[in-house]
Order: structure tokens, then sequence, then C-alpha cells
């Protein structure tokens, strides 16, 4: 039936919509969320230039030559007795699939080294086709290091000489074992049950337990106020906004592990927001609504609970990124309740995401909007197959081996348990924030609107300590540190972990293998490149916890006697323990 206030054109057009949306939807629950059409245009970009171009054509067919003569020679050497150089290494120095002695001896060794220049040829064919687009050109790499990885001789048990002994060795057994562990997986991923192992880990239990009582909750998030562990503490509270892509406890994980008891051993009075896992209601949630009922909702908490003191702000990932948004309109407004500014692995520039960049343009946009729009929100599993492909040499192959071909199972550490607790992005904001942030770079551009008015985050004045990881693929180090830039009218202090973008934040002092450098850039001071950074900050052995911990106890008062946790009466009465209903939503 024709809606009353449409045209049959309309009707159609609305029609027509969404048949579309749910074709889509219906391609993204075997894709992974990944678009075949972005795919698709990616690949017909490299491959129409690439047709275009002989002289490229000529150059690669001039190294699959010399590359044919290398394999050749070093075959010929090795069936004659000698002991040539490999004619090929890994491509990346995070590689070890071929580093066993068995990988070797002969014929695997020819295996792997043919393996491996027919990785270094692919590398030269989809780089450097002039005319491809540079997000192109990264998809097309990107595609064809999973089709080489999936083919890999070391993920077949005919060619790979260490499952092969290990099979020998047990008679076939850890086959076996590891037919019943692929078995075993499915049903969970079918069932949507946590991983083997994940079990082990209770949040409340084993993780996220320092002590605390949720004062406040609305419909996206609780606001959790951690209980004293001095006599006394600093007057200043800290407010922790963490990613709503992930549950808050990544910086509660066990005890000895966790940011959080941390401060609060330290004598800060900590509060931290743990965000609602959305559902189909909440799909109309927009990035707006997670700053006011978010941040802006906690600090008027934190400000009864707490009254006549400013807050030390923290923001982790998206929450960071967050925080942001909110101090520029707080600054915008004349708000100055911020006493300063922390951001962990958190970015305000997105013209260099990193790896997640491969996923993000016009039509993966797109076709992410469609898929949201079936269910209301995007789900986690998507997100999590996505970062998964980023690194499916170490996330998804090397468990094969492991579990499936050798038989075995590793213990979940507690960073694996939260890993697999995964949640939900709603529509709007999902959406919002793509095209906003990633897309549009609207935040550092000057074109963010709040309220109807712009905000700009270069008002943002709060001391601010900087937090980027070495080995991060979400929220590169080069473009956290970008803070920098943005921020003239501020004092900036920057420290570089070692470490991804979770592990190189749960760094606990007394981490054996843990460096990181600290940097501080004081208001009229020139700005320090990230290169002339590496060259001129030393590095210093362990956690960066204890200088993050002093920088906040200089910009705090003389301790004072503790605050209430939540009030006696009115609205920020404690409404259950720690950690709340919301982190154990499913």
């Amino acid at each position: 039936m024709v809606h009353p206030m449409m045209s049959d054109t309309e009707e159609g057009e609305r029609q027509a919509l969404t048949v579309d949306r749910l074709y889509h939807a219906g391609i993204g629950r075997f894709s992974l969320g990944l678009s075949p059409a972005a795919l698709s245009l990616a690949a017909f970009d490299w491959g129409i230039h690439l047709a275009a171009q002989p002289g490229k054509q000529f150059a690669l067919m001039e190294e699959a030559g010399r590359d044919a003569m290398r394999f050749g020679a070093y075959a010929a050497g090795r069936l004659t007795g000698t002991c040539p150089e490999p004619c090929a290494g890994p491509s990346s120095g995070e590689d070890d699939r071929f580093e066993g002695k068995q990988w070797q001896n002969f014929p695997y060794d020819l295996i792997h080294q043919g393996f491996l220049l027919t990785q270094q040829w692919w590398q030269s064919a989809t780089t450097g086709v002039r005319g491809v687009t540079q997000h192109h050109e990264d998809v097309v790499r990107f595609l064809s290091r999973q089709v080489l990885d999936f083919y890999s001789p070391s993920n077949y048990l005919p060619t790979n000489p260490e499952v092969l002994e290990e099979t020998v060795r047990q008679g076939g057994a850890n086959l076996m074992r590891g037919f019943a562990n692929a078995l075993e997986d499915t049903e969970r991923n079918l069932s949507e049950r946590p991983p083997v192992g994940a079990e082990e880990w209770q949040v409340g239990e084993d993780l996220a337990c320092t002590p605390g009582k949720v004062v406040y909750r609305n419909r996206v998030m609780e606001l959790i106020q951690y209980e004293p562990a001095t006599k006394t503490v600093y007057p200043e509270p800290v407010l922790i906004v963490p990613a709503w892509i992930m549950k808050y406890y990544i910086l509660d994980l066990r005890p000895g592990r966790s940011l959080i008891e941390y401060l609060v051993n330290k004598g800060h009075t900590v509060f931290t927001i743990s965000w609602k896992n959305p559902g189909r209601d909440d799909s109309n949630l927009g990035m707006d609504d997670y700053r006011r009922d978010g941040v802006m909702a906690a600090l008027e908490a934190i400000n009864h609970i707490v009254p006549e003191r400013k807050v030390h702000s923290v923001g982790y990932c998206l929450g960071g990124t967050l925080l942001m948004l909110a101090a520029a309109t707080m600054a915008r407004d004349g708000d100055d309740r911020l006493a300063s500014m922390t951001l962990l692995a958190a970015q305000a520039d997105f013209t260099e995401p990193g790896e997640l960049e491969l996923f993000i343009d016009e039509g993966q946009v797109t076709f992410l909007e469609d898929m949201m729009w079936e269910q209301g929100y995007l789900d986690g599993s998507k997100m999590a197959g996505a970062f998964q492909l980023l690194r499916s040499n170490d996330l998804i192959y090397s468990r094969i081996i492991h579990d499936y071909l050798m038989g075995k199972r590793g213990s979940v550490i507690d960073l694996m348990a939260w890993n697999a607790d995964t949640t939900r992005l709603p529509y709007r904001m999902h959406s919002e924030y793509l095209r906003r942030l990633f897309l549009n770079n609207d935040f550092v551009e000057g074109r963010y609107d709040v309220g109807g008015q712009p905000i700009h985050i270069g008002d943002i004045q709060l001391p601010t300590f900087a937090v980027g990881t070495e080995k991060d693929h979400i929220a590169p180090w080069r473009s956290v540190y970008k803070i920098n830039r943005f921020l003239p009218q501020a004092d900036v202090t920057f420290a570089l972990t070692t470490g991804g973008h979770n592990a190189g934040i749960v760094t606990p002092p007394g981490h054996p293998r843990r460096t990181y450098r600290l940097h501080t850039r004081r208001v009229g001071e020139l700005y320090l490149p990230p290169e002339l950074y590496l060259e001129q900050v030393g590095s210093k052995t362990g956690s960066w916890w204890p200088d993050w911990e002093a920088w906040l106890r200089e910009r705090s008062g003389s301790r004072v006697a503790p605050p209430p946790v939540g009030l006696t009466e009115g609205s920020y009465q404690p409404l259950a323990e720690a950690p709340g209903t919301y982190v154990k939503q499913r």
C-alpha cells in the first residue's frame, strides 16, 4: 500500500531501497561485513591500470624470470648436496611461520622458499602501479595477502613438516583431538557462546573485581565509583571514559593487572563509565547522545558526589575521541570543570587511521549502514572478524595450526577473555562516527557541530597526557601523536610504549619486557616531529603507569578524607555493587 503522503515514485524508491538494504544485510552475514562492491572496485582500479602499463608488466615478467632462476639455482644446489643461501626471506620481521628446523629439510625448504618468492612477487605486482589510488592499492595488497596467507604451506598437513612430525609421533592422535576441537569451536560459534576457556574468567569475580558501587544509571551507561583503599585521597576525582566498542574492564582486569585498582591504591577517587550493550531499541542513539548522556551526565553526578572539585578526565580509544569532543564543547561554552585530560590510544585526526582504513570508504560505509539498518546495530562478531583479517596469519591461521592440526589447546588469559566479550554499536552512532570522523574528518577540520554550533579542538587548554603504542593497528601512534599539533594552548606530555592497542595500555609496573619514551611540550615550545621524537627521546624500562600517576599527582591538591561512595539520598544513591549490570549484558 502506498503511504498517503508519498507519490507512487517515492513509494517505489522506498521499496527498492528496502530490498537493497536487505540484500546487503544478507551478504554481510557471510562476508564479515566487507562490501564485495568496494573490494571489486579496488581490484578493478588496480587491474585496469596495470593492463594499460606494458612497462610495469614487463618489469613483473623480468622479476618472475629472475625469481625462477634463483629458485632453480637454489633447488639445484640442494639436490647436489651444497648449502646455498636461501633465495627469499619473510616479508615481515614478525613472520615466523618457517623458522622451525624442520622447514630447512628437503623438500620443505623448496616448498616454503617457493611460497616466499611468490609472496614477494605479488608485493611488487600490487604496489607501484601508477594511477591507482592509495586506498585501492592498500585494499588490493590486503586482498592478495589474504589469498596468500590462505594458501601458505604451513596451513596444510602434507606441506607442514612440523605437523607431520607430530602426527607420526602421536600416531594421528593430534588430528583426532584437532577434529574434536574444531567441532567444539563450531558448536560454540553457532550457539554464540564464548570460546573454550573464557568461562574460567568471570566478570565480577576474576575480572572487574575492584570494589565499588554503581552510583548512577541511564539509557547509555552506568557510572561506577570505586571504594577508597587509602585513609586519605587526592581531592580531584578521576573519570574514565572507555570505548564502547569493547567493555570497560580492559582497564580493570584481574588484581595486579588493573589500571583502576592501581589508581585507587595510589589514593585517587576513581569513577568509570560502563556502557550499555545496545540492542535494536537503541538504534537511534547518536554520538551526541553518548557525549550528553555519557560524559556530561557522569560529570554532573561526580559534581554532586564530590562537589567543588575539578575532575581529571581519561579517555581510551573511541572513548578518548568522545572525551575530546566533550572537552572542546566545554571549552566553547566556558565550562571549566575539567582539571586535565588523558588520552589512551585515542585519535582526533583520522587521515591516517591505520589498517582500519582498508574497511572505510563510501562503498564500505554504505554497506555497513545497510547491515546495521536491518538489526539496528553492528554486531561485535563482525568487528572482531575484520580485526582478525588485519592479522590473519597471527589470529586465524596460527590458531588453526595449533588447535586443529597440532590438536592442542592454549590457556585463555585475562586479556583474551575480555577480547571475547564483544559488544554492539548502535546504527546511528556508528554511521555518524564513520562518516563525520573517519570519512570527512570533521572534528579537526572545524566542521563538527554540537547543538548547532561549531566546536574546535584547538580551544582545549587542559594539561594533556597522551599515550601511543608502537604496534597499534587501530590507532597508529603517529596519528595519536598529532595531538601535539592540535593543542597549541596546552602542555602535552606524550608517552610511546611498546606493545599493541590493548597490551601496551595494560602495562602494570613490573612488566618484564615493556619500554617507553616520555616527552613534554610546553605551551610556546616548538613542535617535535615524530621522527625527531624517536631520535631525541630516550627509552625507559618498565611501565608508563607510575609516570602518569605522578603527572596526575602534580596536578592535584593536598590529600583529604575520602568522599562518600554515592549519596545517602537523592539521585546518586548506590544502585548495585560493581561491576554493575550493563557490563554483563550479552
